[in-house]
């Protein structure tokens, strides 16, 4: 959890679990060269309860000779500004908060005071909304961020002992005693009765944690493995085929559904294994598209495709565009994943040669008007190259099985309002070299383009 004279950050808020691991560390600190402070953040949601809480917090901070960083938010303001509830609202606030400090490189760690006593209430809270393997593993003793519980393995009862027998006062949050709040029944009515049944139920659970955290370290280096070269990003989205995906066992499936995800949205909050459950079974069909929502999260399947991005995202770099082209020369298409390369050569018209085999060679004879760069519209239309007769594009994404999100974007080179060559389907046959061409132009696109 520490390393030597690392900076550490204490979270408290004046109840018994944070105060005891203030004198714990207080305690332990000179034996690790540990530099404390303390970091409190006033909710304000309990009026002059919370001023007296940040007050006792700032005493207790000059008792251990502590320096204080503490922050004022409001809430409820939050909660009434966005869609999240008042307990998802504060504790993303408390996160942000702690983690600020870290990367603004002020501290090392910061230490939280979670007992095992909260982390069977997270398991069993998870576990009846449905959470999997990644949920029930609970709260992690140290994370990436830098967050660690040095009390994870403590009951909240032996936390109170330890401050009655040392004489320390705590701060009551009456808050935690309303039960309309879904953890404080749990807390307070069904894990007492679960308890009658079995008085080692707060271990148990607390077990239960420990070896989903076990298996999650083991999917994690091994979905890795997994994942890798598969998981295609496209910021701000993330892409992956159905071909390779339907390999999957169901296990394995389920893991990089929850990937992808994370991927897209940063991070896995308010994701049930409903939502899993939804989306592993839109994967199951390859034709046509289909669409969901999660939290945070918009997936949308396409043929052989599935692409996860945040709400809102589909389709907004993608604005309509039109552009000059040089020739001989290059054009850079929005998005910056690739650009149109146009290069003349003059000798490469001699009859029996070998020309449009992949249908990027032009009869610059034939091109009477200066060459535009567009994306493709509903309705365009034109016939390439060994096709017997005009085809919408609309027509040939649909053979081609192009994704939805793919073709805002598709390029076409225009000549007046005639189409002379499309991404993929290549040349115009009114347009294309020919054994008779005395100068080909060679139409090439460049950069980052996936295969469909």
């Amino acid at each position: 959890m520490f390393a030597p004279g690392q900076r550490v950050g204490v979270a408290v808020s004046g109840g018994a679990d944070s105060v005891c691991l203030l004198l714990v560390l207080r305690e332990l600190a000179p034996r690790w060269g540990l530099n404390l402070s303390v970091l409190h953040l006033n909710h304000q949601l309990r009026g002059a309860e919370s001023d007296a809480d940040e007050r006792y917090v700032a005493e207790l901070a000059s008792q251990c000779g502590l320096d204080l960083r503490a922050a004022r938010e409001d809430v409820l303001k939050i909660v009434s500004e966005g869609g999240d509830n008042l307990e998802q609202a504060a504790r993303r606030v408390r996160r942000e908060f702690f983690l600020g400090f870290i990367r603004q490189g002020v501290l090392d760690r910061v230490a939280l005071g979670h007992t095992r006593s909260d982390q069977a209430e997270t398991v069993l809270f998870r576990f009846l909304r449905g959470a999997g393997t990644a949920g029930l593993a609970g709260m992690r003793p140290v994370t990436r961020e830098g967050l660690v519980r040095p009390l994870l393995e403590i009951e909240r009862a032996e936390v109170e002992q330890f401050l009655v027998d040392r004489g320390v006062a705590w701060r009551e949050d009456a808050s935690n005693r309303d039960l309309r709040f879904a953890r404080n029944r749990i807390r307070h009515d069904l894990l007492p009765r679960l308890a009658q049944e079995n008085p080692a139920v707060t271990a148990t659970l607390a077990r239960l944690a420990a070896v989903a955290a076990d298996e999650e370290r083991y999917w994690e280096a091994e979905l890795g493995r997994v994942v890798e070269g598969r998981l295609i990003l496209r910021p701000p989205a993330v892409l992956f085929r159905l071909d390779w995906f339907g390999t999957l066992e169901p296990a394995v499936a389920r893991r990089v559904i929850r990937r992808a995800i994370q991927a897209a949205k940063g991070d896995l909050l308010s994701i049930g294994m409903e939502h899993v459950e939804r989306i592993l079974e839109l994967t199951g069909n390859r034709e046509g598209s289909a669409r969901l929502q999660a939290p945070g999260v918009d997936v949308l399947r396409s043929f052989d495709w599935v692409r996860f991005a945040p709400p809102g995202s589909y389709g907004a770099g993608d604005r309509d565009y039109e552009l000059p082209v040089p020739v001989p020369g290059r054009v850079d298409l929005p998005g910056g994943r690739s650009f149109v390369r146009l290069e003349l050569d003059p000798s490469a018209g001699c009859a029996g040669s070998a020309y449009n085999k992949d249908g990027t060679e032009l009869d610059w004879g034939r091109i009477s008007c200066g060459l535009r760069i567009r994306n493709w519209r509903p309705g365009d239309r034109y016939r390439p190259v060994r096709h017997t007769g005009e085809t919408k594009i609309k027509s040939l994404f649909q053979e081609a099985r192009i994704p939805l999100w793919e073709r805002r974007g598709w390029p076409v080179l225009t000549c007046g309002d005639s189409i002379v060559w499309s991404r993929q389907f290549g040349a115009a046959a009114d347009y294309a070299a020919s054994g008779e061409t005395e100068c080909v132009l060679r139409v090439r696109e460049v950069g980052e383009i996936d295969e469909f």
